[in-house]
């Protein structure tokens, strides 16, 4: 149930009149789709009506014409931006669709979000834009509440804006205290954070998914799923507390657990959440499978799973990888072959360099060199990667298993072996 206070100040949102059947537009690359589903949840909860691509489109829809028709039923459009969809030729083309939709329809909005630090393009300069920097881990604070001004086209009164810039004081605080948390390996201070909770907590679910996401990632699985049931009550309509609660499901990995994770998984998959970090954590759990049953066709699973969706979702570098790893353990000429096409691509993603601050894209960047035999190269990423991360226990040692398992298939020196699992000593 979101904030009584942000309620109190928070504009409803407009009728529906004549042709219209949306009040908002999500227009976004799928790399930040998890932000993006944070976005849904919180207009869904204030009763916004909200076009969002995986929920409207059904398998075998014409996209290009049902997003122009959802597009042009909707009163408002948002364009999402990062350093990660800095792809200039999607940008100015969704930006020029909404910007003539404004000019044209004089009662529709747009407005363009900034989720880092990255300078706009040019040409999107002149436009006003919402500034979610402080919050990259989902919608929260006092920009939320001008994001919904915004949209509806109102200015914020004294009253309001006042608000918003403690609500932003309040949050960025709290977003600040949960990732030293994390940082620390601080269990019972990452529980008691959520426990005191606080308007923050109780905008919008980002915050205390992420506080949950940090119990996962120090192996503190147990803590992480009760938080999760708890979060899920209280957002019942979010998607990432079910996420998050499959994968700690899958991390404390039991026969039961591994059942309860692809129950999750296998029911939000059914319902077109095709999105990668739903296929991506349901196909890990087919390769939890695989390890038990050693059933190729279990590994196969996983492989095809990834891969579905890094072809949905082709700037996705989290599934391009797995995918790639996995066609490694199938082991034949025509998956070492795919092997190489995929960390091909997701070189062209991430890079060849250490990525600061970013542990996943760092050891990403270390499987690449791993699956291209570069070991060397590898274990040095590697080692980087580690440095950033080193109370995320569950992250480092899922890390681990893989770069073991590939080791094993891709047969290095004893050499090479050593200096690669060295790096995670």
């Amino acid at each position: 149930m979101i904030s009584s206070e942000l309620l109190k100040y928070a504009p409803k949102p407009k009728v529906l009149n004549g042709n219209e059947k949306w009040n908002v537009f999500l227009s976004y690359r799928s790399v930040n789709r998890t932000w993006v589903l944070s976005l849904y949840d919180v207009l869904s909860e204030l009763k916004y009506k909200v076009f969002l691509d995986q929920y409207v489109l059904k398998p075998g829809d014409e996209l290009i014409n049902n997003l122009e028709d959802g597009l042009e039923k909707s009163q408002a459009g948002i364009l999402i931006w990062s350093t990660a969809t800095r792809d200039s030729d999607w940008v100015r083309k969704e930006y020029q669709t909404l910007e003539t939709m404004s000019t044209v329809g004089k009662n529709f909005r747009f407005v363009t979000i900034k989720l880092d630090s990255a300078e706009l393009p040019v040409f999107a300069r002149n436009k006003i834009f919402v500034d979610f920097s402080s919050y990259p881990d989902g919608p929260n604070g006092g920009e939320l509440l001008r994001l919904l001004y915004a949209i509806n086209g109102e200015p914020l009164g004294n009253d309001s804006v006042h608000f918003a810039n403690n609500l932003n004081d309040i949050s960025i605080k709290a977003g600040a205290q949960v990732q030293a948390a994390i940082k620390l390996g601080n269990i019972q201070r990452l529980v008691q954070l959520y426990k005191q909770g606080g308007i923050p907590w109780d905008t919008s679910a980002s915050l205390s998914c992420k506080t949950a996401e940090g119990l996962i990632k120090v192996k503190a699985n147990d803590e992480a799923i009760t938080m999760l049931e708890e979060i899920e009550n209280k957002f019942p309509r979010s998607i990432r507390p079910k996420q998050l609660k499959a994968l700690a499901y899958a991390r404390r990995g039991s026969d039961r657990d591994l059942d309860k994770a692809q129950e999750i998984l296998g029911e939000l998959y059914e319902l077109n959440n095709l999105d990668p970090e739903t296929m991506g954590i349901y196909a890990r759990t087919w390769m939890d499978r695989y390890n038990k049953s050693k059933d190729i066709g279990d590994l196969k699973q996983s492989r095809d799973l990834y891969a579905d969706a890094f072809e949905k979702s082709p700037d996705d570098y989290y599934t391009g990888i797995n995918a790639a790893a996995k066609s490694v353990f199938i082991g034949t000429e025509k998956d070492i072959a795919k092997a190489a096409d995929y960390a091909a691509r997701v070189q062209l993603l991430t890079g060849s360099e250490v990525v600061k601050g970013d542990y996943w894209k760092t050891a990403t960047v270390a499987e690449v060199m791993l699956i291209q035999k570069k070991y060397k190269e590898a274990a040095e990423i590697y080692e980087a990667a580690v440095g950033m991360a080193r109370k995320e226990g569950g992250s480092i040692e899922s890390t681990l298993k893989q770069a073991t398992r590939l080791l094993e298939k891709l047969q290095p020196t004893e050499a090479e072996k050593k200096a690669v699992l060295d790096a995670f000593a």
